[in-house]
């Protein structure tokens, strides 16, 4: 018998958050991504963070100066709970709407738990969302799986083969590693990437 897939829509993550499942939350930024932001320069950059949970990475991004970042998520719950530790995080920039239904353009956009989190037969859709949502010579930049779960996602697992499959017609694959300096868990389960729109 066919095993019934799962409706992962606004419902399903909203209970995850209600009812405190969320085992991919570091309470912090990623140390790959702190690392990165960390060399940004140019403050004025448009930067989006879609999926982004609890966004960490948008609190730490304010905290640097960084003027004008975006934070997307199907949920509003993880969207509330950021402002409640960043009261001035403009109301303008929180977007409670489906990734695939989202319209603007960024310099820069952050992926952190986003795609693991969507089915495998999104991924091609992603990667055209995501090249569709940068501006020209924008960036993808994050953090990937490069493992396969035993158990049926969410997270969904992938490798550095299959991710260039998607990726490689819509961006320069400017670098696609083993992170290393992932936190304790995923060492050695994760792939650094830098991509930039063609």
């Amino acid at each position: 018998m066919k095993k019934k897939r799962m409706n992962l829509n606004e419902a399903y993550w909203a209970s995850r958050y209600r009812e405190d499942k969320t085992g991919w939350d570091l309470n912090r930024i990623s140390p790959p991504l702190k690392e990165f932001i960390d060399q940004l320069e140019d403050k004025t950059l448009k930067i989006l963070i879609p999926g982004a949970g609890n966004a960490y990475e948008a609190e730490y991004l304010v905290s640097k100066g960084f003027e004008d970042v975006h934070v997307l998520d199907i949920a509003k719950e993880p969207l509330q709970n950021l402002r409640l530790r960043v009261p001035f995080f403009p109301e303008a920039n929180l977007h409670n709407i489906d990734f695939f239904k989202f319209q603007d353009t960024f310099d820069l956009i952050l992926e952190q738990t986003f795609f693991c989190a969507l089915p495998r037969e999104q991924r091609n859709l992603y990667a055209r969302k995501m090249n569709s949502l940068l501006k020209n010579n924008g960036k993808l930049v994050g953090l990937f799986f490069n493992i396969e779960f035993e158990k049926e996602g969410p997270p969904f697992g992938g490798n550095k083969e299959e991710y260039l499959t998607y990726f490689s017609p819509e961006f320069n694959i400017e670098l696609l590693e083993n992170c290393r300096n992932s936190i304790p868990p995923r060492q050695g389960n994760e792939l650094f990437f830098i991509f930039k729109k063609n």
